[in-house]
C-alpha cells in the first residue's frame, strides 16, 4: 500500500496559493487515476484505488498546513501503513519554480508542514518538493507562500501535475531519481 499527501490550507480562499500545490497535485492524480470520490476522513479528503496493481490512497489533510501530520498519522495507524511507504507533495521555495526534486527523508527545511509529519511520523517517508521559486522584492515568505499563483504560474502548475502524473509510475516504484529527470525533462 501507498499513501500519497498533497499539502495545502482547506479554506476556499486558498485554493490558488503557492502553498496549496500539494493539494494540485492529489486533484491530478485522483483524476488520472479514476481514484473513488472524495469523502472526508481522517481529518482529510481521502480517495482510494490502484496505480500499477498498488492499493494507494491520497489524502489532502483538513488540518491546515502545520499541522498536516496529526491526519497522517491518524491514516496510516488505521491502514497499517509504513512511513517508507508515504509520498509527501508540497510547495518549495528553494527549488525553481516548475521543477520538483524527489528524496527520501532529510530535514524539513523550515517548511512548516513537513515539520509536522516529521513529528507524527518520523522521517522515513518520500517527499517531492514542487518548486514555487523564490519571492521577488521585499516581501516575507510567509506572505509569498500565502499568495495565488499569477495566471501565467497556473499554466506553469498545470504543466507540472501533468508531468507528475504522467510519470507516477516511477514514483510508484520509488524511484525517486529516475522520477525527478523524467518530470524535470519533458
Amino acid at each position: 500500500m501507498l499513501l500519497f499527501v498533497g499539502l495545502g490550507n482547506p479554506t476556499p480562499n486558498s485554493e490558488n496559493n503557492r502553498h496549496n500545490v500539494g493539494f494540485k497535485i492529489i486533484d491530478s492524480i485522483n483524476k488520472k487515476f479514476g481514484l473513488t470520490k472524495q469523502k472526508p476522513k481522517f481529518k482529510g479528503l481521502l480517495t482510494t484505488g490502484n496505480i500499477e496493481s498498488k492499493k494507494v490512497y491520497a489524502i489532502k489533510p483538513l488540518t491546515f498546513m502545520n499541522n498536516s501530520g496529526i491526519c497522517i498519522r491518524e491514516l496510516i495507524e488505521y491502514f497499517k501503513i509504513e512511513p517508507e511507504n508515504v509520498i509527501v507533495f508540497h510547495d518549495d521555495l528553494d527549488v525553481e519554480f516548475g521543477k520538483i526534486k524527489a528524496k527520501f527523508g532529510g530535514s524539513s527545511a523550515g517548511h512548516n508542514g513537513i515539520s509536522s509529519i516529521d513529528k507524527f511520523i518520523g522521517k522515513d517517508y518520500s517527499r517531492v518538493r514542487i518548486g514555487i521559486g523564490k519571492p521577488k522584492g521585499p516581501i516575507e515568505v510567509s506572505d509569498y507562500v500565502l499568495q495565488n499563483f499569477d495566471d501565467e504560474e497556473i499554466l506553469g502548475v498545470e504543466k507540472i501535475s501533468k508531468n507528475i502524473t504522467e510519470s507516477l509510475s516511477i514514483l510508484v516504484e520509488k524511484k525517486l531519481d529516475l522520477f525527478s529527470s523524467t518530470v524535470n525533462n519533458k
